[in-house]
C-alpha cells in the first residue's frame, strides 16, 4: 500500500467524523421518522446587509445615511415600520402562515470585522478575545452523537462548525459520488486488513480508522436515501440544490441531527443592490421549496431552520454604492411551532450607534445556539457552549 495511494483516496478523510476507536460499518443504524428533531443550519456567507433585508421604511436616519442605497420602492411592508426586501415575497408567505420569527440586533461583545475571525466566531461560539479549534456543532457531536452522519454538510468541505475533538460531521454534495468514492479498491483493502499488525500499528492508523469510518458513513448514507418526487420548485442554483438535497436527507428519515448549508456571496462593497436582490432572491425561493417539500412528507413539524451572517454592514452606505463590513444583523428561525413569529424584537435605534457608526448588538447570538441547543435538541447547552446564557422564547 503506497504512500501517494493512500494521500490520493485521502480526500474522504476530510469528511469523516474523527474517532478514536473503530467502528463497524452501519452498525447501529437507525431510520428516523416523525418526532425526531432536526436543525438545519443556514450561512449567508460574506455579511449580507440586514438594514436592506428587513428595511425601516419610516425611518429618516436610515435614508439619511443611505442616500442612494436606501430602499424607498417595492417595500413588502410588515408592519408601520419595517418591511422585507422586495426578493424575499417567498419569506413573506412564510411569514404570513406563521412560520418564521426574525431576531434583530444580534452580534457578541466586541465585534470583530474581519470575515474568517467574525466566521469563525459564530461557528466556535467563542468570545471575540477567545481562539477555539471545535466548532458548536462538533462539540454537540462529541457529547450526543455516535456516527459522521449524524451531522451532514451540504458541501464539498467541512466547516469549522462541525468540527470536534473527537468527532466531526461529514460533507458530501452528492451522496453518490461519495459512495462512489467510498467504494475504491484502495479503502475496501484497508477496512478487510485493518486489524493485521501492520496497519493497526501504523503510524497512520488514526487516519485510516478515519477512512473506514467515512466509507461507513457513505454506505449508509447511499442505502438509506430514497428519490421521493415532491411538487417543490427549487431555484437552479447551488443553494437550491443544497436544500434539495437537505431534503431528500430529511424525508428519507436519515440519523441525522444537524444539516448545514451555506449561500455566499454577500460582501457587497460596491454596487450592491443588484448583488443583493439576487441573492436574497435565491435564498427565499430556495427557503419556500424547502418548507414545501418537508411539508409533503410532513417532517417540517420536527425541523427547526437558522439562518445566519457573519456580521451586518454599516448603517452607512459608502462611495462605491456598497456597505463596508459592520456588526449587529437579523438572525431568521423558521419552523412551524414557533412561540414567537414575527418580529421577535424592534430594530435598534439608528440615531443611537457605537462609536464606529455600527448597530450596538443587543442580542448574544449565543443565547440563540443555547435556545436551539436546549429546547431543540434537548441538549445541556452549558457543557457545549462553556457559559451560561439566558434563552430566548421562540421555541
Amino acid at each position: 500500500m503506497e504512500r501517494r495511494q493512500f494521500l490520493k483516496n485521502s480526500a474522504l478523510a476530510s469528511s469523516a467524523f474523527m474517532v478514536p476507536s473503530f467502528v463497524k460499518a452501519l452498525e447501529g443504524a437507525t431510520f428516523r421518522t416523525k418526532g425526531f428533531k432536526r436543525l438545519v443550519i443556514v450561512q449567508l456567507s460574506g455579511g449580507n446587509d440586514g438594514l436592506n433585508t428587513i428595511i425601516p421604511y419610516t425611518n429618516d436616519f436610515y435614508y439619511k445615511a443611505r442616500p442612494s442605497l436606501g430602499i424607498a420602492k417595492n417595500i413588502i411592508k410588515i408592519n408601520g415600520t419595517l418591511g422585507f426586501h422586495e426578493s424575499l415575497e417567498p419569506l413573506q408567505r412564510l411569514y404570513d402562515d406563521g412560520y418564521l420569527s426574525i431576531v434583530n440586533n444580534v452580534g457578541y461583545p466586541n465585534p470583530n470585522r474581519s470575515h474568517f475571525r467574525s466566521m469563525d466566531i459564530w461557528q466556535t461560539a467563542s468570545d471575540s478575545n477567545s481562539y477555539l479549534k471545535t466548532g458548536w456543532i462538533g462539540r454537540y457531536l462529541d457529547m450526543h452523537a455516535k456516527k459522521a452522519y449524524n451531522a451532514i454538510e451540504v458541501n464539498e468541505t467541512l466547516s469549522l462548525a462541525m468540527k470536534g475533538k473527537h468527532h466531526r460531521g461529514i460533507a458530501t454534495k452528492d451522496h453518490r459520488v461519495l459512495y462512489r468514492t467510498g467504494k475504491d479498491p484502495f479503502l475496501s483493502d484497508i477496512a478487510e486488513h485493518y486489524n493485521d499488525a501492520h496497519l493497526s500499528e501504523h503510524n497512520l492508523g488514526y487516519l485510516y480508522k478515519t477512512l473506514i469510518q467515512a466509507k461507513s458513513s457513505a454506505q449508509y448514507i447511499y442505502e438509506k436515501t430514497k428519490i421521493k418526487l415532491g411538487t417543490a420548485d427549487y431555484p437552479q442554483h447551488s443553494f437550491g440544490k443544497q436544500l434539495k438535497t437537505t431534503a431528500q436527507f430529511i424525508n428519507s428519515g436519515l440519523d441525522t441531527s444537524v444539516y448545514y448549508a451555506s449561500l455566499g456571496g454577500f460582501d457587497t462593497h460596491a454596487n450592491q443592490q443588484g448583488t443583493q436582490k439576487r441573492l436574497l432572491g435565491i435564498y427565499a425561493e430556495a427557503i419556500e421549496a424547502f418548507v414545501e417539500d418537508l411539508k409533503s412528507q410532513d417532517t417540517f413539524r420536527d425541523t427547526l431552520i437558522l439562518t445566519f451572517s457573519e456580521f451586518g454592514r454599516r448603517v452607512a452606505q459608502n462611495a462605491a454604492n456598497g456597505t463596508d463590513h459592520g456588526t449587529a444583523n437579523n438572525v431568521f428561525i423558521l419552523g412551524e411551532d414557533l412561540k414567537t413569529p414575527g418580529f421577535y424584537n424592534e430594530l435598534t435605534k439608528l440615531n443611537d450607534l457605537d462609536d464606529n457608526g455600527d448597530i450596538k448588538f443587543e442580542i448574544d447570538f449565543r443565547t440563540i445556539y443555547a435556545t436551539v441547543l436546549n429546547k431543540w435538541l434537548e441538549v445541556d447547552d452549558r457543557e457545549i457552549l462553556n457559559k451560561e446564557f439566558n434563552y430566548l422564547n421562540f421555541i
